[in-house]
């Protein structure tokens, strides 16, 4: 476990269920103290469990749980802490208003931040602590699934953090991000530049799937192809709802 870099009300503690979409596991955050605020306890793994419960009673115990989204990598420890578990909301100005009716110091506040998932929110602190879940990762890029029209929320979750003052991102995966701007700005253009690449192919006339798969993640490893092919398609239903794609793609 460690503290967040200039945030010492902030400590992470990894879970341990590392993967090729967890990376070395989630991240999970105690904030505040007396009592302290947990985010996405992540694995229910007794030992995990129990560095929690350790570290917690350092600062005063667990006040509230609060989780970014409804994946079990960051929820399935949640019930076993012994505190009130609030679930990402529709209403997010509901959210926001019970956490600090049930600890009214906890300089929280969330806002919704859906394309990883419909529900998925961020929490920000009043001293510039954005946890992400995984809207933003210390490392590589987060899967946006088809769905929803989940792409263009996406991107417009990026760009309403873009507009918030944040100092660290406290990732759901990750090292710590110290320069919340830079790492914004990667993650928009990234998905910009995949749109590019397909738009560039569908342009020159290329109708497979396959094809527009090879040619656009064409820097991805073969095992996270299942994954890439999933973004490809939520990137080809945001070009279907903006009117840019050929009526003739291929299934």
């Amino acid at each position: 476990m460690d503290e967040a870099p200039g945030h010492p009300e902030v400590l992470r503690i990894v879970a341990p269920n590392p993967g090729p979409m967890t990376l070395e596991g989630t991240n999970t955050y105690l904030y505040g103290a007396d009592p302290c605020v947990a985010i996405d306890p992540g694995s229910a793994d007794a030992g995990h469990l129990a560095a929690i419960q350790a570290a917690a009673a350092e600062r005063g115990g667990v006040g509230l749980v609060l989780l970014t989204h409804s994946h079990a990598d960051h929820t399935d420890g949640a019930e076993e802490l012994g505190a009130e578990v609030l679930l990402p909301a529709a209403d997010v100005s509901e959210l926001c208003h019970h956490i600090w009716g049930k600890s009214s110091d906890t300089g929280l506040r969330a806002i919704a931040t859906p394309g990883h998932s419909a529900d998925h929110v961020c929490f920000l602190s009043d001293d510039g602590v954005c946890f992400s879940g995984d809207l933003v990762l210390g490392l590589g890029s987060t899967i946006v699934p088809p769905g929803g029209n989940s792409l263009a929320n996406y991107m417009d979750s990026l760009r309403l953090l873009q507009r918030e003052e944040i100092e660290l991102i406290a990732p759901g995966h990750g090292p710590w991000i110290t320069d919340s701007a830079a790492k914004l700005a990667e993650y928009v253009e990234h998905r910009e530049m995949r749109e590019r690449r397909l738009l560039g192919a569908l342009e020159r006339g290329e109708r497979s799937r396959a094809e527009l798969l090879a040619e656009a993640w064409d820097d991805i490893p073969i095992e996270l192809l299942p994954m890439a092919a999933m973004a490809m398609e939520a990137h080809l239903e945001k070009l279907e709802s903006e009117g840019r794609l050929p009526g003739d793609l291929l299934p």
